[in-house]
């Protein structure tokens, strides 16, 4: 494990707790990830805050002008610190830090559904019911579109790979006609 993901992970925890004890844990989730989405959604942003030309706190005034009164402040605090120590391109894995441990705090599970075509909410409310019950968790579906799978669906619990595709099923048959060839 790298030294950004073992700090990633420490911000995270921190944040995490002073979320739960606010009782804002997805609320604060919800803002990591919103924050996290607008940094990466241009490479201008990326360029300024990758820059070691301009200083932390030119960096610091220009990103507290953009998020002053859309964030808690337990966000905001996280994003100044991380600014402040040169640190704020550990974002991305401090969300991903964050939405682990306030799943498992939670007993929720992240599940990406791959799918030939989007799903509407009741499909989406009848899988992450059905992968609930197989691990004993609620679940958050992601969903996303792959043609190529042909029909079915894969689903992605943690490192779990629940394969129903019919590009699967091809796939296992034709190993199996090579297994019984040999």
């Amino acid at each position: 494990m790298s030294r950004e993901t073992v700090a990633a992970k420490r911000y995270a925890k921190a944040l995490y707790e002073i979320a739960a004890a606010e009782g804002r844990t997805l609320e604060v989730e919800e803002e990591l990830k919103a924050l996290a989405a607008a940094f990466q959604a241009g490479d201008d942003i990326e360029h300024f805050i990758a820059s070691p030309k301009i200083t932390e706190t030119a960096k610091w005034e220009a990103i507290s002008r953009a998020i002053e009164g859309k964030l808690s402040k337990p966000v905001v605090s996280t994003v100044k610190l991380l600014v402040e120590r040169g640190r704020i391109g550990l974002l991305p894995e401090l969300v991903d830090a964050y939405v682990s441990i306030s799943g498992e705090a939670l007993g929720l599970a992240n599940a990406v559904v791959t799918t030939t075509y989007p799903l509407n909410e009741d499909e989406k409310q009848q899988v992450a019911a059905e992968f609930g019950t197989l691990v004993k968790k609620k679940i958050r579906i992601e969903n996303v579109i792959d043609p190529s799978l042909l029909g079915g669906m894969k689903v992605r619990i943690g490192d779990t790979l629940y394969d129903g595709s019919l590009a699967g099923k091809l796939e296992r048959l034709e190993k199996s006609f090579r297994r019984q060839a040999l």
